[in-house]
């Protein structure tokens, strides 16, 4: 009785809450590849201006262009993948079908932020004509005027014709020039930050604390897109007591790109749910939900979830 009269309390606080779920007035109940997410300056999509307002309704259809002036702009591809797009930049959407994903850059720079993939995505960046496909989660970059990939964490694949192609695993480059045989090379990660590395984590670490937010007055969910309240766009929101769903940036849910276990720069890992990080112990560890973590010493007895 007395279970069932807090789960009725807890559901009652849940309603005052903010829906975290309601969307834009004209997006449907998921946003599609192609969505935009945010805006910051000059931005037009297929030569029509856009800004925050077009958040999580307009979309980069096949063979539009969406360009950057002095600004940037952020578009959502295949579930837990982010588009970032740099000033006075240009990329074009050649497939958004979500097994098939495919972004040309025409002009300046990009970077991908990938949180989450599956071996039945093909997600491929075009620059100079020459496709990349991304493998594994992590933050990469392209340049137009000297084209090339920069593999910050992660590992590429870069089709060279003819059935070959060429790894780039972390912290290697590669120059892409259609018809040569380039070879990966390392850089150095931290020489390498430029302006839009910088943006990227900064406005990662934004939603971060978005995702702390709703973490912490929603429990946990089941990892997708959510539209946030509190950002005004969709985030990736895998917060809950499993582990390793988390976006990678400023540090990732269990080390991800920066070091540190804490989710998204401070997350829900950072503090936990009840004053406990989530997932290593299980659903908050020996403090959690009721003072001794969820039955017993963690979720299901001090193992805790996926990890």
């Amino acid at each position: 009785m007395k279970t069932a009269a807090l789960f009725g309390i807890g559901a009652l606080c849940l309603a005052a809450l903010p829906a975290l779920g309601d969307v834009p007035a004209g997006n449907g109940s998921y946003p599609e590849p192609g969505t935009l997410n945010y805006v910051q300056g000059s931005a037009y999509l297929n030569g029509s201006q856009v800004n925050n307002k077009s958040v999580g309704t307009a979309e980069l259809m096949p063979d539009e262009v969406l360009r950057t002036g002095g600004g940037k702009a952020e578009v959502l591809l295949t579930p837990g993948v982010f588009l970032r797009v740099a000033d006075h930049s240009a990329v074009q959407m050649i497939s958004p079908d979500i097994t098939n994903t495919r972004v040309a850059l025409l002009r300046g720079e990009a970077g991908i932020e990938v949180d989450e993939i599956y071996p039945q995505n093909d997600l491929q960046i075009v620059d100079n004509g020459v496709s990349t496909q991304l493998l594994k989660k992590g933050f990469y970059e392209f340049t137009a005027s000297a084209p090339r990939v920069l593999v910050f964490s992660g590992e590429a694949q870069v089709e060279l014709g003819d059935g070959q192609s060429r790894e780039v695993k972390k912290h290697h480059e590669m120059a892409l020039e259609a018809g040569v045989e380039a070879r990966p090379h390392g850089f150095n990660a931290s020489h390498a930050e430029d302006n839009l590395y910088s943006w990227s984590k900064l406005r990662s670490e934004y939603l971060a604390e978005e995702n702390e937010q709703a973490a912490e007055q929603y429990g946990w969910a089941y990892p997708g897109w959510y539209w946030n309240p509190w950002a005004l766009g969709w985030d990736w929101g895998p917060w809950g007591p499993w582990g390793g769903w988390g976006p990678w940036w400023g540090g990732g849910f269990w080390g991800g790109y920066y070091g540190g276990p804490i989710f998204y720069g401070r997350g829900y890992g950072g503090r936990g749910y009840g004053g406990h990080p989530v997932g290593g112990r299980g659903f908050s560890g020996g403090g959690g939900f009721g003072g001794g973590g969820f039955h017993g010493g963690g979720f299901h007895g001090g193992g805790g979830g996926r990890r």
